[in-house]
């Protein structure tokens, strides 16, 4: 997956490449190899990470989860040939623990999570995540629920959007940008995804427009995060799958926007942490470090890599091993 932020537009006819797909299996492998072990892709999409992990270790169950129906059934095609071994899963990934218990799975060795808007909703015009073509102004990772980004900017109160843009496109043209949308909303309701380019280019100063891309990138990513609550949904996610991983468990995150690559990094960290108080010699079991860091900060995708697919441009890969099980 990736971030509308630094991969839209380019390489809509791209075939489907797994980000970093050698280090996610390196890191995953040692939670998975030689045993009945479970994985969860907690971001199934089209499936290109999945079928690698069950292709190299046989004895692997997969529980698929994706919020986003048509994905579960193109991926469902993609892995038919390991239809015995894989959960497909209707889900948002804050229900990690949910469906593991529903499925009677008492924990998941691996988990990934590969974040952001999927090639397979950036690459589908109707789906109207892209600011390079004109489409309805959808926005819905599960189009079977929710309000829209047309519905976000028709209704929402001018403070509402202005805090979105904000604090999810990190857009300082924030005001500038609502007070537009504010007037152009009075007049016609927001529809087509090319109604908000063109306010956009008219909004954003040309100065910024030179050095700082595509005025639409931030604000087109802003309203996603909106429309899917993605940080919400992440935020409840990452302590979930940790407490579900075992002792050896591990869990690989990658991301392409640096909000969520902030939660990611902290939700590890934290748990990476001696609570041990600092005036004591020795450590305290009960207050030892729950993990492990796998990764020095965050990794990023070679040079080769991006050159063969640009959208792993963006990324940054954070990894985590499970090293002590919980206190009360």
């Amino acid at each position: 997956m990736l971030s509308e932020n630094d991969a839209d537009g380019a390489q809509g006819g791209h075939a489907h490449v797994p980000v970093m797909l050698p280090r996610v299996m390196e890191l995953l492998d040692p939670a998975l190899r030689d045993r009945p072990a479970v994985c969860v892709d907690a971001t199934l999409g089209l499936g290109g990470h999945s079928a690698a992990l069950l292709a190299a270790h046989p004895q692997l169950t997969l529980v698929g989860l994706d919020r986003d129906p048509q994905a579960l059934e193109l991926a469902g095609r993609r892995l038919t040939a390991f239809a015995d071994r894989i959960h497909l899963v209707h889900a948002v990934y804050d229900r990690i623990a949910d469906v593991l218990a529903d499925l009677g799975l008492p924990h998941a060795d691996g988990i990934l999570f590969d974040l952001g808007v999927s090639s397979l909703q950036l690459d589908a015009d109707e789906r109207g995540f892209s600011y390079s073509r004109d489409s309805d102004l959808d926005m819905r990772m599960d189009p079977t629920q929710g309000p829209t980004a047309a519905d976000v900017l028709n209704t929402y109160a001018p403070g509402d959007l202005v805090r979105i843009l904000r604090e999810y496109g990190e857009e300082r043209f924030a005001t500038r940008i609502v007070s537009a949308v504010v007037k152009r909303r009075e007049r016609e309701p927001f529809v087509r995804s090319a109604d908000l380019v063109e306010l956009l280019y008219a909004a954003v100063p040309a100065a910024s427009r030179r050095t700082g891309g595509h005025p639409a990138k931030r604000t087109f990513q802003a309203l996603r995060i909106e429309v899917n609550a993605e940080l919400e949904a992440l935020r409840g996610a990452l302590p979930a799958a940790v407490s579900s991983l075992p002792v050896g468990g591990r869990v690989v995150v990658l991301a392409y926007q640096s909000l969520e690559d902030r939660m990611v990094k902290r939700e590890l960290a934290a748990g990476a942490a001696s609570r041990t108080p600092v005036d004591l010699p020795v450590e305290l079991p009960e207050h030892a470090p729950e993990l492990r860091l796998l990764t020095r900060g965050a990794e990023v995708a070679t040079d080769d890599e991006i050159e063969d697919n640009p959208r792993a441009a963006s990324v940054r890969c954070r990894a985590a091993e499970r090293v002590r099980e919980a206190t009360s």
